[in-house]
C-alpha cells in the first residue's frame, strides 16, 4: 500500500501486513511479541487455585529455530518501514529477550538501552524452585549506528522529580484491577501491558504527530496511549476478536484537544531553528581569525578559520569535536563551552550569538 492506514487495527498475519507497508514510513515501533514461554504443566497456588498464564496458541512455537526465524522476519520488516530517524522498543522476558537482542544486532539495529521494568506485584514462584521472576526487559534501539533518533530527555526528568531517568523502572505493577480490560467479567488479553509503561515509552521517544506502530497490538494499549498523547498510530493483530476489541477500545478514547504549547515536551532550544556555526561568520557576528576561549579559559585559545572550523595548534576541527578533544573525549556542546570576547572585553558563550541570530531569523520572510 502507498499510504499508512492510520488509526486502524489491521487484522491479519503481521509478516504479510508489515511487508505491505511503505518503506521508511514509521517514526516509532513498540513491539510486544510472543514470548515463547514454553509452559509445560499447569501451575497452582498453595490454595490449589490455578494460575492463569499465557498459554494461547499464538505464543507457541515448535522450536527455538522456528521462533528465531519468525522473529528475524518481523524485525527485518520493522527495520524496513522505520524512518532513518526512528526507533524501536521490544519487550520480553528471560525466555526470549536475549534471542531477540541478538537478532536485532544481526539485522543492524543499534542498541540505546535495555530498560528493566520491575513489577511491584510479580507472580510468586509457588514451587520454590527458583527466584520469583519480578521483571521484564525492554530493548530500545535506533535503526543503525549513525542514525539520529528522538529522546525527550527533559521530559523524562520531569517524570522523575527532575532527576535523570534511570533504566530501572519500578513504579508499574502488572495489570490488575481497574486497568485490566475485561469483557463479560473475563480478562481480554493475558499479556496486556500497563498504560503507564507505554506512556513513558511514547513520551520518551516520539513527538506529537509521529506515527507509532505496534505489530502485536493485542488489546490496544499502545493505540490508547498514542491517541491520548496525540501521536498517530497503526496496529496489527492476528486474532480477529482481539482486533475488534482493540479498535473499539481505542475508538472510545477522547483525548484533550491538541495544543502545541501543552503537548510538545521538547525543550525550547530543540524546537528553535537550527543555526550552524558557519552562519555566525556569514552574518558578521564573528570574524575569521578571531579567537575563541574554551570554558572561559583565556589560556585555551583557538582561532576561527574561514571554513567555520577552529585551529588549535596543529589541530583543525569543529567547535564540538575540538571541544571534545580538549575534554578528554567527553561529550561537549561547543555552543556552551566556547566563549568569545565581546566589545566590553568580557567573555560570553557562543550560544549568546546563536540566540541573537535566531531572534533576527524570526523577522525574516
Amino acid at each position: 500500500m502507498d499510504e499508512l492506514p492510520l488509526g486502524r487495527v489491521l487484522h491479519g498475519n503481521c509478516l504479510e501486513i508489515l511487508a505491505s507497508l511503505p518503506e521508511r514510513s514509521v517514526d516509532l515501533i513498540f513491539a510486544d511479541p510472543p514470548y515463547n514461554l514454553q509452559l509445560q504443566d499447569k501451575l497452582f497456588r498453595p490454595n490449589m487455585t490455578e494460575v492463569i498464564g499465557v498459554d494461547e496458541h499464538w505464543d507457541q512455537f515448535s522450536s527455538f529455530a522456528e521462533y528465531d526465524a519468525f522473529s528475524r522476519d518481523w524485525l527485518g520488516e520493522c527495520r524496513r518501514i522505520l524512518k532513518d530517524t526512528g526507533a524501536i522498543w521490544v519487550i520480553g522476558s528471560y525466555h526470549n529477550i536475549f534471542r531477540l537482542g541478538t537478532i536485532m544486532q544481526d539485522l543492524g539495529f543499534w542498541m540505546l538501552n535495555d530498560v528493566v521494568w520491575v513489577k511491584t506485584n510479580p507472580t510468586p514462584n509457588f514451587r520454590g524452585t527458583r527466584f520469583a521472576n519480578a521483571h521484564e526487559t525492554l530493548i530500545w534501539a535506533k535503526k543503525d549506528e549513525n542514525s539520529r533518533y528522538t529522546f525527550n530527555y527533559h521530559a523524562m526528568k520531569g517524570l522523575n522529580e527532575e532527576k535523570q531517568m534511570r533504566s530501572d523502572w519500578w513504579l508499574f505493577p502488572h495489570v490488575t484491577g481497574a486497568e485490566r480490560f475485561l469483557m463479560a467479567g473475563q480478562k481480554v488479553h493475558s499479556a496486556q501491558k500497563p498504560e503507564a509503561l507505554l506512556y513513558r515509552v511514547l513520551l520518551a521517544s516520539s513527538h506529537p504527530g509521529d506515527v507509532v506502530l505496534d505489530p502485536f497490538i493485542g488489546s490496544g494499549t499502545t493505540g490508547v496511549v498514542a491517541k491520548r498523547l496525540h501521536r498517530q498510530w497503526v496496529g496489527i493483530e492476528r486474532d480477529a476478536e482481539y482486533a475488534r476489541i482493540a479498535q473499539a477500545r481505542i475508538d472510545a478514547v477522547s483525548p484533550e484537544p491538541y495544543d502545541e504549547v501543552c503537548f510538545d515536551v521538547r525543550g525550547k532550544r530543540r524546537k528553535a531553528p537550527r543555526v550552524p556555526f558557519s552562519m555566525l561568520l556569514e552574518a558578521g557576528l564573528l570574524q575569521p581569525g578571531q579567537p575563541l576561549y574554551f570554558r572561559k579559559n583565556r589560556e585555551l585559545k583557538a582561532i576561527i578559520k574561514p571554513n567555520a572550523r577552529l585551529q588549535y595548534g596543529e589541530i583543525e576541527d569543529t567547535i564540538h569535536l575540538l571541544g571534545r578533544r580538549l575534554s578528554n573525549s567527553n561529550p561537549c556542546n561547543g555552543w556552551d563551552h566556547w566563549y568569545y570576547q565581546g566589545e566590553d572585553g568580557d567573555l560570553a558563550p557562543l550560544d549568546t550569538l546563536r540566540q541573537k541570530l535566531r531572534e533576527e531569523m524570526d523577522g525574516w520572510e
